[in-house]
């Protein structure tokens, strides 16, 4: 199913130069994966502390930020060979802690539905957890759509941007939240059936 993850190397050849330029000057994966957490941590506390919808400004800006430091740590991972245990271990869980810092805060803020915050930052973590366990049964790790992380980052992106100029969209929020639930559902089922079809079709070979 089709997803904004698919426009990742485009992405990445933008910032292949400041990925470049960070190994020249000494940083590493792992620190570019931990500065993503903590962002994501420092952001969530002010929408949390602040409860204002002029604080959903935050959530455009450090989600795109969020997106290009993923993908210059998994560059630096890759292509300067600094792939170690512990940053896998860091990548994975930064992710859900990450969304989950950013995402619950917005329960407490007006046009959101608190339960249905909730139920998406779960499944946000099962999402994630399926696309784990494909490694773990021998197949890819799976990021299939149609609301993987950076879908869930444009999604909430563009609600913090509308929602921070105060535009009149609380009305339509419950409905996109209920879309954005119904996909993250579909999105465990896709990637359970692409890793389990993986697998399948290697025992075949």
């Amino acid at each position: 199913m089709p997803s904004i993850y698919g426009l990742k190397p485009r992405f990445q050849n933008l910032l292949r130069p400041l990925t470049n330029a960070l190994t020249r000057a000494g940083i590493s994966a792992n620190q570019v994966t931990l500065s993503a957490m903590v962002i994501s941590l420092a952001a969530g506390a002010v929408i949390f502390y602040s409860r204002s919808q002029r604080a959903l400004l935050l959530l455009p800006i450090v989600l795109f930020v969020r997106m290009a430091l993923n993908a210059i740590d998994g560059m630096l991972a890759r292509e300067h060979n600094q792939k170690t245990a512990l940053g896998a271990i860091l990548n994975e869980l930064g992710d859900v802690v990450s969304d989950s810092a950013l995402y619950l805060p917005l329960a407490i803020i007006r046009g959101f539905d608190s339960v249905l915050v909730i139920l998406i930052v779960l499944c946000a973590a099962f999402t994630e957890m399926t696309g784990v366990i494909g490694v773990q049964i021998g197949a890819s790790r799976r990021y299939d759509g149609p609301m993987g992380k950076s879908d869930r980052a444009f999604v909430f992106g563009v609600l913090g941007l509308l929602l921070g100029l105060n535009l009149p969209i609380v009305p339509i929020v419950r409905y996109v939240l209920w879309l954005v639930l119904f996909l993250l559902l579909l999105t465990i089922a896709n990637r359970a059936h692409r890793a389990l079809a993986e697998v399948r079709g290697s025992a075949a070979r």
